[in-house]
């Protein structure tokens, strides 16, 4: 076969680079729009930071990275593919109950119920229950404008429609309180709109799983925005672990003719005529004629997969500055039995996270970006079992913990006792680990006589297994207030649309940033089969 028909052969309608929640979502809905459509992944599985493994013995079903599947099953990527997931036995596991808690050192717990009054009325001061039952009124109230303006493009028309909707709604005694909340972190906002400190114990340390600290604009924004999604959505996990996800993506991609190719690492994206015409992987040629849709970062972008003379303008200066944010880290256990806590309530919680709220998550986040391994961790203790029991054996029980305050160089440890001079060694792993069970053992007496095994994994392997997560931040980049909606994934480019015609940039980099929604490969694959 010559070369020009190796080629045409090989060229379909779209090539899409990673195979993260977005670059999945995004060739579904091309293919199912009648696209021909390449996926490209580097590793030997599609899923990005989805993936369910035995980490520790045999039985035990760990989801590796993320887990918890809100933003998926309420966005809009869900809304058109949700149906056709579930034919191909994608199902959820939840909970209508209890949803989430936070425990600080002195045994305080605070919860939060899937019924926002049954919340609110945990509240010691009668006023911050009226005041909490408000704000997510006010944000319900306003779903569909800022569901538009999280799920569509920043600079486009229809964001100003959303934003003067906002404004009316506001009327002129409150506009100013949207803007407010946006230029505002969490625990400004908890301290401004509530007298006691429940909201801010209860969801400052939620917002580290949107990549925030607690004092980061717009943590005042994303802060009521978590509730309601909490109150309305719950935690739903996949029943089987994660990995079932990926099982229902491959199978829904394959019934629709996409071509899916793993162990294919992208190494440069083809420019004809200043155009995106395709990719070179593995040294060979995967055209695309109507689209690229690379889901990675704009440092890989624009300064690697790019050809240098390339029309982007000031894009390539402005993506070496792009901010990598806080370093993490998972830690897996296999128990003989589930943990017993002193506060009995927990034990039927499926994500419990130790902090005091905003004052020592606030510490440890400043001791991370100060290269300091944290004193007082914040700690997201993760339940699954209670809601999907197959993933133990009968009588046993996993955590499923996450630390979102870690530095990917430490340079020292605030506590003063782990040794960093060499870095992540799987030595310094399993002593910070063990500071952490020390943390969730002291809530759960016994909690180190039931511990059968433990899996680790440091910054430098989540950096490691996805070049997304640059200093092992798996956000995809900070997502401060400056490089956020109009400003992300460049401030001279926060749209999808790249200047260069048939490039188009998604994943989590781009707007609305991270998490496992799948709406920026939504958004393009709508802009693309509606154009």
């Amino acid at each position: 076969m010559r070369r020009d028909q190796r080629e045409r052969a090989e060229s379909g309608d779209a090539a899409v680079v990673g195979a993260g929640t977005t670059g999945l979502v995004a060739p579904a809905e091309l293919a199912a729009a009648g696209w021909s459509v390449a996926l490209l992944e580097r590793n030997a599985d599609i899923g990005g930071f989805i993936a369910t493994e035995e980490r520790t013995l045999p039985g035990y079903l760990h989801d590796t990275y993320s887990s918890w599947h809100p933003l998926f099953v309420s966005g809009p990527a869900h809304a058109v593919l949700g149906e056709r997931l579930r034919q191909h036995g994608l199902t959820y596991r939840n909970t209508e109950e209890w949803v989430t808690a936070s425990v600080a050192d002195d045994g305080r717990a605070t919860l939060a119920h899937r019924d926002p009054e049954r919340t609110a009325d945990g509240f010691a001061d009668p006023a911050d229950r009226t005041a909490y039952l408000a704000v997510l009124r006010r944000y319900e109230r306003n779903m569909e404008s800022l569901g538009g303006l999280l799920g569509g493009e920043p600079r486009s028309p229809e964001a100003l429609r959303h934003l003067a909707r906002l404004s009316r709604d506001a009327g002129r005694a409150g506009r100013e309180r949207w803007p407010r909340s946006l230029a505002s972190g969490g625990r400004g906002y908890a301290r401004s709109e509530f007298r006691g400190g429940e909201v801010d114990h209860l969801y400052a340390p939620w917002l580290l799983h949107t990549g925030l600290s607690p004092d980061q604009a717009p943590g005042g924004f994303m802060l009521p925005l978590l509730a309601v999604t909490l109150h309305g959505f719950g935690l739903p996990v996949a029943a089987g672990g994660s990995g079932r996800f990926l099982d229902a993506f491959r199978s829904l991609l394959d019934s629709l003719g996409v071509r899916v190719e793993t162990g294919a690492e992208v190494e440069r994206i083809v420019v004809k005529r200043g155009r995106a015409v395709g990719v070179v992987a593995g040294g060979r040629f995967v055209g695309a004629r109507r689209a690229v849709l690379a889901s990675v970062t704009p440092t890989a972008l624009y300064g690697e997969l790019l050809p240098e003379d390339a029309a982007v303008g000031g894009l390539r200066e402005e993506a070496a500055r792009f901010r990598p944010g806080r370093g993490a880290m998972q830690i897996h256990v296999a128990l003989s039995a589930p943990p017993e806590w002193r506060d009995g309530r927990l034990a039927a919680i499926p994500l419990i996270h130790l902090s005091d709220g905003s004052g020592s998550t606030g510490i440890a986040c400043a001791e991370a970006e100060a290269g300091l391994l944290p004193r007082r961790p914040t700690v997201a203790v993760g339940q699954q079992y209670v809601l999907d029991p197959s993933r133990v054996p009968p009588g046993a029980a996993a955590l499923w913990l996450q630390l979102q305050e870690v530095p990917f160089t430490p340079l020292g440890d605030a506590a003063g006792e782990l040794d960093t001079t060499a870095g992540w060694t799987p030595e310094l792993a399993r002593g910070y680990a063990d500071r952490v069970l020390d943390r969730v053992a002291a809530h759960a007496p016994g909690l180190r006589e039931k511990i059968l095994a433990v899996d680790v994994i440091s910054p430098v392997h989540l950096a490691a297994h996805n070049p997304n997560a640059i200093c092992g931040d798996p956000y995809g980049g900070s997502a401060e207030l400056d490089q956020s909606f109009l400003w992300r994934p460049l401030p001279g480019s926060g749209r999808h649309a790249t200047p260069l015609p048939g490039l188009w940039h998604i994943g989590a980099s781009t707007h609305p940033g991270p998490g496992l929604g799948g709406a920026s490969g939504h958004m393009v694959a709508t802009a693309l089969t509606t154009a």
